[in-house]
């Protein structure tokens, strides 16, 4: 929101390091030697009170708020900042026991009882009363504090709930977006299956049903639930506004959990955070970090909080394997140059006993002497040297993927041709193939301003508004390049698929006539595919898997065909003039080298060129700032040519025409002059140093 406050009122031209730290775990005398621990490993910043409910309010009323003050004052002797937390996720067994309207209940109208976390209904008046209670009173007694850095509220916001509190609220909620039943029975298109509304008491949340639940009516009600939960966040956030209006609010994403829409509450957040918890075992775990670190760093709008990852295995995996030596250092150094201005961890003193007692922390049951808090201390130490070079500086992007949570809903819903296609699959293998190419990328929504980029990314919008698609319109015709994914554009706001099956306007603006039939493959099934154009970047042939189309074109050049099969000879990939810009369609999921072949050859006409071209297989180059980083995701050493003499702000050391990266190596490099753009490339992301 425009003038709300930033990172950089918490940062103070630093990164901020440190993570969760949960005093009411552990006695009293612990408390001195971690902070003691946390100095020497160059700590800056906890959250305090996530999980503490119980602690602070024992029974109806009471406060408990001494040993609270205790830790705060120590943190605040010690130097450490704090990231004070509303502990209003965790709602103690006492509120439940004796109001179990507060209790969540899943589409079969079961309660989720207490025991575990999270487990509270956001529509429930009694809950929402008792946490606006403590709330106040936790702003009221710690406001000015001066250990407080930032307030957090709540944690990893997620649980929907089919209750009859639910019921009310959901009624309320479509009143105010419908007005009348007429209308939301034309929205919901309830002709169909003799659904028609004649009472706005009749409806309810989409319970569990004797078969397939009316589409819009679980899209609406995702909505909700979005909409519900972020009234509870604003709630206690306007609390502590009002009584401390100086320190930024946050409250931490999973931001590629899909039950809240991440862009409206970005809006109602002053500092913009997440959760990053990519599989150690998983090649493409650098990938998926730079997908959320990407995606995290536009809901903000620049700088932005990294509040959780794991020092080492997590819990929750059915293997969980521990982070090798060095990868903790690298992609915390990985998202500092995606915009991160503070690394923090899950949590600082491994829990003993609980359902994480065997996720990974900071200082690990192995104690101060362990290899993970030795590479704690290092990775403290590098971050304290780094911060005034980069917090608060920009990472400038070319490309910008498009990413909106009502086609996700929407595309979800049951009874789609294909349950194999995924909008977050799609959006992971798009983005990955950016990534491995080199271009530094943005996310947006598809109604926002895209005039910046030189090439705009369309995996996968199941859902396009009328407002979209005049804004792609819009950008391709003054000359953008926008290359759109397959089975987009098939609905309206309302899941109600457009005339034609594809919306005409996209039709228009893509140079396709009709399609025909949509042809999903099964999970075994390719197509075989032939380049008909000759810069395209694509290889002779290559293959494409999830889905295939049966298309006529109006216009657009085919750049690859369909060889084989029932749609032997059919345009597969195409390429359309439209104003002054380009628009390609992909109507495949083409393997990967394929995709990231295709991607690379678009933005290089678009005069995208990567940020430093010629890089080893899997090592990563971002600029942010001034510096320019070098992360070397491969598994090996790396050396890597530099265009420039250049100094590694890491280590002080000077390199020349090389620098030689480690297995999970990292550098953070400062030449001479900074040069914002190449003359070929009005768009240029991130160009290489001179």
């Amino acid at each position: 929101m425009p003038g709300r406050l930033r990172l950089a009122d918490a940062v103070r031209g630093r990164v901020l390091y440190g993570g969760d730290y949960n005093p009411e775990q552990w006695p009293e005398e612990t408390w001195p030697e971690d902070v003691r621990l946390m100095r020497e490993a160059g700590v800056t910043l906890v959250t305090v009170g996530v999980f503490s409910w119980a602690r602070i309010e024992p029974e109806p009323g009471a406060r408990d708020f001494g040993w609270l003050d205790t830790v705060l004052g120590l943190l605040d002797g010690a130097g450490i900042g704090v990231c004070l937390a509303t502990p209003t996720a965790s709602p103690p067994p006492w509120l439940g026991a004796r109001h179990p309207g507060t209790l969540p209940r899943d589409p079969a109208g079961s309660v989720v009882w207490y025991g575990s976390r999270n487990h509270f209904c956001a529509s429930s008046a009694v809950y929402r009363d008792h946490a606006a209670a403590l709330t106040e009173d936790l702003a009221a007694r710690y406001t000015g504090h001066p250990a407080l850095r930032l307030w957090h509220v709540g944690n990893e916001y997620a649980t929907p709930c089919w209750c009859d509190a639910t019921a009310h609220h959901f009624r309320r909620w479509l009143r105010h977006r419908y007005g009348t039943l007429d209308a939301l029975n034309e929205a919901w298109g309830t002709a169909f299956w003799s659904q028609t509304y004649g009472s706005w008491d009749e409806l309810i949340p989409p319970r569990r049903a004797q078969y397939l639940v009316n589409p819009a009516h679980a899209l609406d009600f995702r909505r909700f639930t979005s909409d519900a939960l972020l009234e509870c966040f604003t709630a206690e956030r306007d609390i502590l506004r009002a009584h401390d209006p100086d320190t930024p609010v946050t409250t931490n994403f999973m931001p590629f959990f899909a039950g809240v829409d991440g862009w409206a509450w970005a809006a109602e957040e002053d500092v913009v955070s997440a959760d990053v918890y990519p599989d150690p075992a998983d090649p493409h775990g650098a990938a998926d970090n730079a997908l959320v670190q990407d995606l995290t760093r536009s809901q903000a709008g620049g700088p932005w909080m990294l509040m959780e990852q794991a020092a080492g295995a997590v819990n929750w995996r059915p293997v969980n394997r521990p982070k090798p030596r060095g990868l903790m250092r690298l992609w915390s150094l990985q998202a500092v140059a995606r915009g991160a201005d503070a690394v923090c961890f899950f949590q600082w003193r491994q829990s003993r006993q609980g359902s994480e007692k065997f996720h990974s922390a900071m200082l690990p049951h192995a104690g101060e002497h362990s290899r993970t808090f030795q590479q704690v201390r290092e990775l403290g130490a590098e971050l304290a040297s780094l911060g005034g070079a980069v917090a608060g500086r920009p990472v400038p992007a070319g490309a910008a993927v498009l990413h909106d949570w009502d086609a996700w809903w929407s595309a979800q819903g049951e009874g789609r041709p294909s349950a194999l296609v995924t909008h977050d699959g799609l959006l992971r293998a798009w983005h990955r193939a950016l990534w491995e190419a080199g271009i530094t990328t943005d996310f947006a929504r598809p109604t926002a301003d895209l005039g910046s980029y030189g090439l705009v990314a369309v995996p996968h919008l199941h859902l396009l508004t009328d407002e979209a698609l005049r804004n792609l319109t819009a950008y391709v015709r003054r000359g953008g390049a926008l290359v759109c994914g397959f089975f987009t554009g098939v609905t309206d706001r309302d899941d109600r698929v457009r005339p034609g099956g594809v919306d005409a306007r996209l039709r228009e603006l893509l140079g396709i006539a009709t399609v025909h039939e949509w042809w999903p493959l099964a999970e075994d099934e390719t197509v075989t595919l032939a380049t008909a154009a000759a810069e395209s970047g694509l290889p002779g042939t290559f293959t494409g898997t999830l889905w295939s189309e049966d298309l006529e074109l109006a216009g657009a050049e085919p750049v690859a065909v369909l060889k084989g099969g029932e749609l032997d000879g059919g345009p597969a990939v195409t390429r359309h003039r439209h104003g002054a810009g380009t628009a390609w369609y992909v109507s495949t999921l083409p393997e990967h080298p394929a995709l990231r072949a295709l991607l690379a050859h678009a933005a290089d006409a678009a005069g995208l060129r990567p940020a430093l071209p010629g890089l080893p297989a899997g090592v990563e180059a971002v600029r942010r700032g001034d510096l320019f980083f070098l992360l070397n995701h491969s598994g090996a050493p790396a050396v890597v040519p530099l265009p420039a003499p250049a100094t590694d702000v890491l280590t002080g050391r000077d390199h020349t025409t090389a620098i030689r990266l480690d297995r999970h190596g990292a550098a953070a490099l400062r030449t001479g002059a900074r040069r914002n753009g190449a003359p070929h490339a009005p768009h240029a992301s991130d160009p290489p140093p001179p």
